[in-house]
């Protein structure tokens, strides 16, 4: 079966009180929209069209790929309508119909949804709720045969009372979905054209309306406001942690755990609280994270330890590493097997050794640092000359003194010593010290200034 994927993320979405349209608002650091099409393209369709209106420039600017097209619904005139604009790029068997405020819909939900639709079958997603106001109401016959959707401000005192909602998502056979589009009325309490009366026409049409019911409404659940928002931003954290969980992951408090990205995890790993995991990050068995500490595009090794408030990017820890509390690594930084950098240590681009060590206050940047080598506090890598970067090459067991400066481009050989307060500016051979500050003088019989 060939497929089409339309998805309506035109709306302005006023109850946000936003500059940024609403289906750019995101759900764990990515745009509801973004959300939506990334459950569409697992579907593998042969297009996914994205029907855009206000603020179409931003919406197609953020979500721009080679896989999408974009069509513009210049008025917005009901879900009918916009539907019906993106018709001449529909070439499939099958149209499915999403909805860019609808961030946490289930893949697995919608091939459910996919396998009851044919040229016979429109399939329509519903979903049971205990309130379902706002929803449009699906309207069965005494068989149990779905035979109309009714919009909830069109409903009458009978109608509001079911409890079974229409979601709006449905997949339909395009070209019996092209004549009903053509013959739609926007003649309702809203004056706009309603995909939902597509229905009816199909029931008219012979075809059979083949329900498939969300398992959990939360997955259908669209954001009209900042409330709606969080509430989805919420349980889609919740979603997140409880697959953590399952696969071994011990969280102090699981809702204190923010996941905004993929997240692999191995068995025997413990993660406490105030943890925020973003983009791809990988975590290998045993490995502990401390509190209020943020992980980004970074592979933690087995048994590697982060303390509290560290901050890591693009960062990779060995197995057996540690570091923090209060360190920053910016990306390029690696620590391999057994290293550790202390709190107030910052990493940029710097490679550290098998054991090699920075215990606190220092900046390692564009370095290469040998194994069991000891990096002083107060020491600096002084890798940037105001136009241009260069490197610092440490070897083996190298010691730098306290409050060293070391001015690339150098190297320093195997067992290197630097004297503290050193600036270092020329090539260190292996196994020498390097003395470079000025000489003390100590005058006798200073008086020190005293207050006017």
């Amino acid at each position: 079966m060939s497929l089409d994927i339309v998805v309506l993320a035109a709306g302005q979405g006023t109850r946000m009180y936003s500059a940024l349209p609403k289906v750019l608002h995101p759900v764990a650091h990515k745009s509801m929209l973004g959300h939506v099409i990334d459950a569409a393209r697992s579907l593998r369709p042969d297009s996914i069209q994205v029907v855009v209106g206000h603020g179409a420039t931003q919406v197609e600017q953020a979500l721009d790929a080679d896989d999408l097209g974009f069509v513009l619904q210049e008025q917005q005139l009901g879900t009918g309508h916009a539907v019906a604009q993106a018709l001449p790029r529909l070439q499939s068997d099958t149209v499915l119909v999403l909805y860019g405020d609808v961030p946490l819909i289930q893949v697995e939900t919608l091939q459910a949804l996919l396998k009851r639709c044919d040229n016979q079958r429109l399939g329509l997603l519903t979903v049971l709720l205990d309130d379902p106001s706002g929803y449009g109401r699906i309207v069965r016959n005494e068989k149990g045969e779905v035979v109309a959707i009714v919009e909830h401000k069109d409903a009458t005192p009978e109608q509001l009372s079911i409890c079974e909602g229409n979601t709006g998502i449905l997949a339909a056979p395009r070209q019996k979905l092209e004549d009903w589009l053509s013959r739609l009325s926007n003649d309702n309490a809203q004056g706009e054209y309603y995909l939902t009366d597509i229905i009816a026409m199909a029931v008219a049409d012979g075809l059979q309306i083949d329900t498939e019911t969300a398992a959990d409404a939360m997955q259908v659940q669209g954001a009209n406001d900042r409330l709606q928002l969080a509430e989805l931003e919420r349980y889609y954290q919740k979603l997140q942690v409880e697959q953590l969980m399952r696969k071994g992951v011990t969280l102090r408090d699981p809702a204190r755990v923010d996941i905004r990205g993929e997240v692999q995890a191995g068995r025997d790993v413990l993660i406490d609280v105030n943890v925020v995991l973003e983009g791809t990050v990988v975590i290998e068995d045993g490995v502990q994270i401390g509190p209020n500490t943020v992980i980004c595009n970074s592979v933690l090794r087995r048994g590697a330890v982060v303390r509290s408030h560290c901050h890591l990017e693009s960062a990779e820890l060995g197995e057996g590493a540690d570091c923090g509390p209060f360190a920053r690594l910016r990306p390029g930084a690696v620590l391999d097997e057994r290293a550790h950098v202390g709190n107030f240590v910052e990493l940029k681009n710097t490679r550290m050794g098998a054991g090699a060590k920075a215990g606190h206050l220092a900046y390692l940047g564009d370095s290469e640092i040998g194994a069991l080598t000891n990096i002083g506090a107060g020491t600096i890598t002084c890798n940037y000359d105001g136009a241009n970067k260069h490197r610092t090459i440490m070897g083996e067991n190298v010691f730098i003194g306290s409050n060293s400066s070391i001015v690339a481009p150098v190297t320093l050989g195997d067992g290197a010593v630097t004297g503290a307060g050193s600036t270092i500016t020329a090539d260190v051979p292996a196994g020498a010290l390097a003395v470079g500050r000025g000489k003390q003088r100590n005058i006798e019989g200073w008086q020190r200034p005293k207050k006017l």
